[in-house]
């Protein structure tokens, strides 16, 4: 417990901006993966930008310890992967 009632509500300020700014990082990450995937299922053009921008999001997290840098790069991995196989089918 913290030593002054001050310090624990800085404490909680801060956690809570923390939260925040985790949670919408989050969230981005995850609106640019469907954004993603709803492109590609369309077999749309700009799928490939939607690709380098969710890339640019998952690496942007990672490198900030929002989310762990195996799990960016296995959803990196995985969707490159779902990428490929609508470039090959055209």
């Amino acid at each position: 417990m913290a030593k002054k009632k001050s310090s624990a509500e800085k404490r909680h300020r801060k956690s809570e901006e923390r939260r925040l700014r985790n949670k919408s990082a989050k969230s981005a990450v995850r609106t640019s993966v469907k954004k993603f995937v709803v492109l590609a299922q369309k077999k749309d053009p700009e799928a490939e930008a939607a690709l380098k921008e969710m890339i640019k999001k998952l690496d942007t997290a990672a490198g900030k310890g929002i989310i762990k840098k195996n799990t960016a790069a296995r959803k990196k991995s995985r969707m490159q992967r779902y990428f490929n196989t609508f470039k090959a089918a055209q």
